[in-house]
């Protein structure tokens, strides 16, 4: 099932924020108790499971990847281990990359999610949603 939604948290001050379980069981796999977290776009994270981590991987060695981005990315994956209320710790650098403060707003976007502190979610989405028309068109290859 492809991931949706947009879920506001707050993490704590160990930097552990609450999965939904909603967004958990989108993720297929039922015991589920860890998932990979690395470097995204436009300083987000992505997140996804290890399974979906794996694929992902397929595609990146299947195609005609850039060297660095390579290096960059995988060296700055963590494998993240959900405790027993479901919750997931980001790792510091990876907190300081996408400069994660007290808000910050997890999203699905398909085949993985994405973690945005909240101000810059709110400026990306002020930016872009004037030309959501115009994206879709492109995205729909028209």
């Amino acid at each position: 099932m492809a991931l949706t939604g947009t879920y506001l948290r707050t993490l704590d001050e160990k930097k552990r924020l609450a999965l939904p379980k909603r967004l958990r069981d989108d993720f297929g796999d039922p015991e589920l108790t860890s998932l990979m977290v690395a470097p995204g776009t436009e300083k987000s994270l992505v997140v996804y499971s290890p399974q979906g981590f794996d694929a992902f991987a397929a595609k990146l060695a299947s195609g005609a990847s850039h060297q660095n981005y390579v290096r960059l990315f995988y060296s700055s994956a963590e494998r993240v281990e959900l405790d027993g209320q479901g919750r997931m710790r980001i790792p510091e650098r990876l907190a300081e990359y996408a400069g994660l403060r007290k808000e910050a707003y997890l999203l699905g976007v398909q085949d993985h999610a994405e973690l945005w502190d909240k101000e810059a979610w709110d400026s990306f989405v002020s930016r872009h949603t004037p030309a959501f028309d115009e994206l879709a068109l492109k995205a729909m290859g028209g």
